[in-house]
């Protein structure tokens, strides 16, 4: 595979603010793009084949595609499932790929919680598209593409909320997406903001596929439960739509008896809306502080009522938590395993690193190798960087 003067494409993580578990309910989400990156190098080859190496998984070798003669995803293991489903949504889109391209993708993307594989998809799309000769645009498209490879293809039920967070980023400031209006805003942070870092705690562990975590279990909990609000006569379009105390309480008297969980995540749904403007709020006046403390409140009621965090992730929380100068902290992402978040003022990023490493060890001994804190700067979500020499 030569990849000389190959043309570098970079794709970036996702910080959420909120709504976590959101976007497939409906709700208004906020975020920004950060920088622990996926990069593709792509160059043309004269075989027609699509082939593809990953230095993320580099014992499954190469996957070597003819873009005219797809095979099933579902015959595919591993990374390869991605690629084929990126074939696979272009050939629907009457875009089949008929140039050949060799491919290397590198990343340092926790494995959970920062949305490696939103990443790799949306750098796959456009790419791919690219190398077709079509425009590898940051528009809605690309996120439905996206976002198709993974619900379609690889079997995973993910909403939107992450390759939107990566294909609209925007350096320095924070991406508003309204599902009223389909619009996105670019909100800068306001002035005078404090000094502060966002950091990624990454317990090292590796999360499954949502389709094989908690993530789709509570995915389809709020479709039960929408569904049943429907019938009992709630005129209500997604769970997003309980926005007041009179609906929420009548919803709760309904179901509480019967099916109290369904009862918690909705809670946590409902709490979330009510604190987000205050998030945007916070944000738009530089204070930080105030950022921190919706992200922490978001946090317990993760926790707590929606039940989609882990132990190492709460680890994490409960040893950050306790530094003074931490504005916020909570899991980040699908769930179960990978990567909690914090943010914190810029003069306690030391204290929480020591912090980390003298007691996330003694808590889960198995993992002393694998952990890891990393800081995060607020970056563009896409970049075309120069050839490779």
């Amino acid at each position: 595979m030569d990849l000389r003067e190959a043309r570098v494409r970079r794709t970036s993580s996702r910080f959420c603010f909120g709504v976590e578990h959101g976007d497939y309910n409906g709700t208004e989400l906020f975020g920004v793009g950060t920088d622990r990156f996926l990069w593709l190098a792509a160059r043309p080859n004269p075989s027609g084949r699509v082939r593809l190496v990953s230095s993320s998984f580099e014992d499954e070798g190469l996957v070597d595609l003819d873009p005219l003669h797809l095979p099933d995803v579902c015959a595919l293991r591993g990374w390869a499932r991605y690629a084929a489903g990126a074939l696979h949504v272009l050939a629907a889109e009457g875009q089949p790929v008929s140039q050949g391209v060799d491919i290397a993708i590198h990343s340092d993307i926790p494995g959970g919680g920062m949305s490696r594989s939103a990443s790799l998809c949306v750098n796959l799309v456009m790419t791919l598209s690219e190398v077709n000769g079509c425009t590898a645009a940051r528009d809605q498209r690309t996120v439905r593409l996206a976002q198709a490879i993974e619900n379609v293809h690889v079997g995973s039920p993910c909403g939107s909320l992450d390759q939107t967070m990566i294909v609209f980023a925007r350096a320095g400031h924070g991406t508003h997406v309204d599902p009223s209006t389909g619009a996105i805003e670019h909100v800068p942070l306001g002035d005078g903001a404090a000094e502060f870092r966002l950091l990624a705690l990454d317990t090292g562990t590796v999360r499954p596929g949502l389709e094989h975590s908690t993530y789709s279990v509570r995915r389809a909990e709020c479709e039960e439960l929408l569904a049943l609000a429907r019938d009992a006569g709630f005129a209500i379009d997604s769970l997003a739509d309980v926005r007041t105390e009179p609906m929420f309480e009548a919803i709760r008297k309904r179901f509480q008896p019967t099916r109290p969980e369904l009862v918690d995540r909705l809670r946590y749904l409902f709490e979330a809306q009510g604190r987000f403007q205050e998030l945007l709020s916070c944000w738009r006046r530089g204070d930080v502080p105030g950022i921190g403390a919706v992200f922490r409140a978001d946090g317990f009621g993760l926790r707590d009522l929606y039940r989609i965090s882990g132990p190492e992730l709460e680890s994490m929380c409960d040893i950050v938590r306790r530094i003074p100068d931490v504005y916020g902290e909570r899991m980040l992402g699908g769930g179960d395993k990978g990567a909690s978040g914090a943010i914190v003022a810029l003069d306690a990023v030391a204290a929480v690193r020591a912090a980390v490493a003298r007691a996330f060890p003694l808590r889960h001994p198995e993992l002393a190798d694998d952990y890891a804190v990393h800081e995060l700067s607020i970056v563009d979500g896409v970049a075309v960087l120069d050839a490779v020499p």
